[in-house]
């Protein structure tokens, strides 16, 4: 009988533990509760297991990804651009800026790009060049250094607003830099 009264002793300790080191999710506090409803703390009862998880507690299962604000099909696209890009190719250094303006994948006269042709012919060729994939905790990314560019983009892609930006700080930011590189053109010596 002793056995059985330190066995729930050790229990209902145990539970008020458990339910004292979860908080409001994201808030960082930890805050006691009491004990599930239908704890008994007379010895020799016990009750039933709660039939879900706790109002507060936090869930295990990750939230959903965003939708991209970007609806850039891959594969190819009309080959329409407006878009501002600026590189800064190392800290320190002053941002390179140029305008790119695409009609049916060739270079309008106002473009400013280095590479105009180019530029024009990979959005042509796959308009969602701009349009990286969101960052999830669930995609692994190989850590390493690609360099202290960044560079960013805004305008419009086929009718379809861009807004995006580029940095070399690991596999997944380099790989979408090199994919991209025709369009970010050749400042910082990174493309």
């Amino acid at each position: 009988m002793r056995t059985l009264r330190l066995h729930l002793a050790f229990a209902a300790l145990a539970v008020l533990l458990l339910t004292s080191c979860t908080g409001s999710p994201g808030d960082g506090s930890a805050s006691p509760s009491a004990p599930p409803s239908g704890a008994s703390s007379s010895p020799g009862t016990t009750s039933p297991p709660p039939t879900g998880p706790a109002p507060d507690a936090e869930s295990t299962v990750p939230a959903p990804s965003p939708e991209t604000p970007s609806a850039l099909p891959s594969g190819p696209g009309k080959g329409n651009a407006e878009l501002a890009i600026s590189v800064v190719p190392d800290e320190g250094q002053p941002a390179v800026n140029y305008t790119l303006v695409c009609q049916d994948g060739e270079p309008a006269a106002e473009s400013q790009h280095p590479s105009a042709a180019a530029a024009c012919a990979a959005l042509k060729a796959n308009a969602a060049l701009l349009a990286p994939p969101a960052k999830s905790p669930d995609r692994a990314c190989t850590q390493q250094y690609g360099g202290p560019q960044k560079a960013t983009v805004s305008g419009v892609v086929d009718g379809v607003p861009v807004e995006t930006s580029f940095s070399r700080t690991d596999g997944c930011e380099i790989s979408a830099w090199d994919a991209a590189k025709a369009v970010l053109g050749p400042a910082g010596g990174a493309v």
